[in-house]
Order: structure tokens, then sequence, then C-alpha cells
């Protein structure tokens, strides 16, 4: 009997009158305050990710500056900082490094790509968790108007395109086949889109960066369409 009560209680909060000077009290029902706690942790972490991922950034350009000098012989490799870097950042751009060999690229290139891999994943990161937040305002709307029914749908469908571009990319990174029943999916929706940007957008190095500009002209298509409702 107490558990049934407590699951329909409502929680109160309290307003102040401007007129009379006393404090009024409404309630308000546990799920909103449920879906604006969820709201301020996504919030929060996505807050400290974003400085997270900037200082993160900015560490692993500078690291990658300081080794393409000494791959290059700017910088030289038998001193302090050169022997430092062979021995301790060395190895952990030797998986960049192999899939730029094995694709006709220079040695020397495999940090600015490993630079390249850190802030496309953290963007792809973000964005994840932006979708995720977006849901969450969406949902609160959906069950209360036709428009925030429509935004949910209209979010629905562009995430579930990014997703498939993300999906992509990252079995790309992994040599995982195409046909595989877990990434087939993945190329069925992407490709549509990919096709003709490939005819516009030519290759970055040995690099395709058509299903980053698809990524981000779903997110400039979202943001226009969700303007109009």
């Amino acid at each position: 009997m107490m558990q049934q009560l407590l699951a329909g209680a409502t929680l109160p909060s309290v307003q102040h009158d401007a007129t009379t000077g006393c404090e009024l009290a409404r309630t308000q029902p546990s799920s909103t305050i449920g879906r604006v706690s969820l709201l301020t942790v996504v919030d929060a972490l996505i807050a400290v990710l974003r400085t997270v991922f900037l200082w993160f950034a900015l560490l692993v350009g500078t690291v990658a500056l300081l080794d393409w000098l000494v791959r290059t012989r700017r910088l030289n490799p038998f001193g302090t900082i050169g022997q430092f870097l062979r021995r301790n950042v060395d190895p952990l751009f030797a998986p960049v490094e192999r899939r730029v060999v094995r694709a006709g690229g220079s040695p020397a290139a495999a940090p600015w790509w490993a630079l390249v891999f850190v802030v496309i994943g953290g963007i792809v990161l973000l964005s994840l968790l932006g979708f995720l937040r977006n849901q969450i305002v969406n949902a609160s709307f959906a069950v209360r108007s036709p428009q925030g029914m429509a935004r949910l749908l209209v979010d629905w469908t562009f995430g579930v395109l990014q997703l498939a571009l993300v999906v992509r990319v990252v079995s790309s990174w992994f040599q995982l086949s195409p046909f595989s029943k877990w990434v087939r999916w993945s190329y069925t929706l992407s490709e549509p889109l990919l096709r003709p940007l490939r005819q516009i957008v030519p290759p970055l190095g040995m690099i395709d960066v058509t299903p980053l500009v698809a990524f981000i002209l779903l997110r400039l298509l979202q943001s226009f369409m969700l303007s109009l409702l």
C-alpha cells in the first residue's frame, strides 16, 4: 500500500508569490523532475567531455608536431626529445602508421593522421551525446503535442542516418567486412547519401571524407527542419 502511494505521488516545489510575499507550494510530476535531472547530468557530461577533448586534441597536436619534426629530421632524432618520442610516442602511432603505409602514404604523416582520428572521434562522441540529449527533450514534448511528435520523428530519422555513417566509418577503421550482419545495414542506409557526394568531394589523400561531409550536411538539414517546427 505504501509503495502504491509513493509511486503515484508528486513532488512539491515552492513558488514565491510576489504580491503577498508568501511562498506557495505547487506540485510537479516526479517524471518531469526525473527528465530534468537526467538532462542536467547529460549537459554536465557534454560540457566536461568538450573541455577534455579540446585539451586532449591540443596535446595530441603538440605531440604530433614534435614527432613529425623528428621523423622529418628537422629535430635531431637522437636528441633527448627525439629519443623520448621514439620510445614512448611512436608505439602509440604505430597502428595509424601501418594503415598510412598500406595506403601508400608516408610514415612521417602518421602523427597528423592520428590527430585527425582524435578530432573526428571527439566530434562523433559529442554529437552522439547531443543526439541523446535531444531525444530526452523531444520525448518530454512529444507526449504533449503533435509538434513535439514531429520533432521527435525528425530527430530519429536523422539520428539513424548519422549513426549509420558513424558505424560505417568505425567499421572501416577496424577493417570489418561491409557484408557483416552488424555493419551491412549502415552501408545500405549511407551509400545513397555518399555515392553522389563522391562525384563532388575529392578524397583527402588516402581518406574518403564524404562520410564527414554527409554527417555535417545532415546536421545542418536537421537543424533547418527543426527550426520550421
